[in-house]
């Protein structure tokens, strides 16, 4: 199904396993900073924080990556994972 827009939307009876882990938690845990603190710093709503926090997103813009990694000195696969759909059902 698509949006007005032409973009992509889910759909309740979706049930795709998103291979991409947001390792958001760790890094905020590791640098001892609040998702209140780090929305302040790279200008983003909590709520937005907290969805990428859970992986409830579809993706993330480059900018907004680019300030995640300034903020919480990482890069880019400290945050993100890769995980292929065969070893994420493995035991």
């Amino acid at each position: 199904m698509k949006n007005p827009v032409g973009l992509p939307t889910k759909t309740s009876s979706s049930c795709e396993i998103m291979p991409i882990i947001v390792h958001l938690d760790v890094m905020l845990a590791k640098r001892k900073m609040r998702s209140k603190e780090l929305a302040e710093l790279i200008g983003q709503s909590e709520q937005n924080i907290s969805m990428l926090r859970s992986g409830k997103v579809k993706g993330i813009r480059f900018d907004t990556l680019e300030k995640l990694c300034q903020v919480l000195e990482c890069q880019p696969g400290d945050l993100l994972e890769f995980v292929r759909h065969d070893q994420s059902a493995s035991p």
